[in-house]
């Protein structure tokens, strides 16, 4: 393992996308940048998706992050939110392994156990710890871009430790993962 590198950390929705991201130096944390792409002005879900995937790349064609870590989508009691989240993801996914760029999903608790060792703790006490970690000044409004730099800081604690998620290094990694998905029906 590299002495230096990026972890892009995203936290996928349709109304705001969050996503933080760090350098580790040495085995040490570094915070470089938390941020947010609003969603919410735009009705048609094909350009939500649309701006998510242009975003992705953008943040990776900037940063050149050597791994992403992106939360994976909850099971929820509404169908219809979950699939929304799912396509967010899979767009989210879809610019990373367009760009090479390995991936690693991680459940949400397992993200809040990682942060504060406690599965089940809200957003505000994930980013109150977050900001502890990384000496961040102040927090967002928002708290879906500390949950994009908690998936970072997750997947930072999780490395080299075995089975940490599904990890894909490109679409041929993901086909041969997910040959089920992929049947037509």
């Amino acid at each position: 393992m590299k002495n230096e590198r990026i972890i892009l950390g995203i936290d996928p929705g349709t109304t705001i996308m969050g996503f933080g991201l760090i350098k580790v130096v040495n085995k040490k944390m570094e915070f470089l940048q938390l941020n947010e792409l609003l969603l919410q002005k735009y009705s048609d879900p094909y350009i939500k998706l649309k701006l998510i995937f242009e975003r992705t790349v953008e943040l990776i064609d900037t940063f050149h992050p050597d791994e992403i870590a992106i939360e994976a989508p909850f099971f929820g009691k509404n169908v219809q939110s979950m699939l929304k989240l799912g396509r967010a993801q899979g767009v989210a996914m879809a610019a990373g392994l367009s760009r090479e760029v390995p991936i690693t999903e991680y459940l949400p608790k397992k993200i809040k156990m990682a942060i504060t060792g406690n599965g089940n703790a809200s957003k505000e006490q994930v980013a109150k710890m977050l900001q502890s970690l990384l000496g961040l000044k102040e927090l967002p409004k928002n708290l879906d871009s500390t949950d994009g730099l908690a998936a970072a800081v997750c997947h930072f604690y999780n490395s080299g430790r075995v089975e940490v998620g599904k990890s894909y290094t490109g679409w041929d990694s993901f086909v041969k993962q997910n040959p089920s998905k992929l049947k037509k029906q």
